[in-house]
């Protein structure tokens, strides 16, 4: 199973007026750290899109929060696929602070594959060996 790890700064425009990152925020994180386990599985997800023709739909989204993160933290996105099928799949995520590995949130984002059209299709082959389980 691949894990990839993706890092970001909290930005000021992430947090509250009490200086906390905003929980949707961390739905936000999940979707850069999808981005990043694409790139380094070894394609862009702009290009399964453009050149493949295959979209991965969110069809559910869960977080559970630990801990607040704060302005100018920086946040370790931890990102792995745990389910494959021919039409979906699921991808995990842990979000820590850096500094301390202190745990932030967790999370889970169900996925359909669908065409450009909004379908649902099966996962292109070539795309298959990319999301290891």
């Amino acid at each position: 199973m691949r894990k990839v790890e993706t890092r970001l700064r909290v930005r000021y425009a992430e947090t509250d007026q009490m200086g906390i990152v905003y929980y949707s925020n961390y739905l936000v994180w999940m979707e850069v750290g999808r981005v990043e386990y694409c790139n380094q599985a070894g394609f862009q997800y702009r290009d399964m899109e453009r050149k493949g023709g295959v979209m991965l739909t969110v069809t559910e989204a869960q977080c559970t929060y630990r801990a607040a993160a704060e302005f100018d933290d920086e946040v370790q996105i931890l990102t792995w696929v745990t389910d494959l099928r021919s039409r979906s799949l699921r991808f995990a995520y842990e979000m820590r602070r850096a500094r301390n590995c202190q745990l932030l949130a967790t999370g889970a984002t169900q996925h359909l594959v669908c065409n450009l059209d909004g379908k649902p299709v099966r996962l292109p082959k070539q795309y298959r060996s990319f999301f290891d389980v």
